[in-house]
């Protein structure tokens, strides 16, 4: 199919791919405690990840934030779900979350923030970010060759964030 039968227009709903995945290492996962100077979610829990640059497929960003953000190289990776995210513009985000699991490594902080890993059930005991306490019990339970789940978030008029799995 060439470019312009791909039905790209001005008028319709965008999306900006992003990666976050969550590593996990025995009964713990790796999480970033974001800087205290970052604009968004500082010194709040969230997995790793990032944006997907041009000419890259999901997996090769998941794998590359990876890299960047902890040092780590993950025996497992794959694909939990996918987040919707409305923000109230014309562009949103499409959101991949992933789960890796990594066996061995030291993760090395970045100026992103501190990397703590956090056993499952303290995971609740830190000041995550706001859509972590419902994500992270779903991709937790995740297994590979499980089904993804699908989601969509949307902040209301108080700019609360509201979360909706697909069944």
């Amino acid at each position: 199919m060439p470019v312009s039968d791909q039905g790209v227009e001005k008028d319709r709903y965008m999306l900006i791919p992003r990666t976050l995945i969550f590593i996990t290492r025995g009964e713990s996962v790796l999480l970033l405690k974001g800087a205290s100077n970052k604009r968004i979610w500082a010194n709040r829990y969230n997995g790793v990840g990032g944006h997907v640059e041009r000419g890259e497929d999901v997996l090769t960003a998941a794998k590359r934030e990876i890299l960047e953000e902890t040092g780590l190289k993950p025996e497992v990776i794959w694909l939990c779900g996918t987040v919707t995210v409305d923000a109230g513009e014309s562009i949103g985000i499409g959101l991949y979350v992933m789960k890796a699991f990594c066996s061995e490594g030291t993760p090395l902080s970045s100026e992103e923030g501190e990397l703590e890993w956090v056993p499952f059930n303290e995971i609740h005991s830190k000041a995550l970010v706001d859509d972590l306490p419902v994500l992270l019990p779903r991709v937790i339970n995740q297994s590979p060759g499980d089904t993804p789940f699908s989601a969509h978030y949307r902040y209301n008029q108080g700019g609360k964030l509201e979360v909706h799995f697909g069944d």
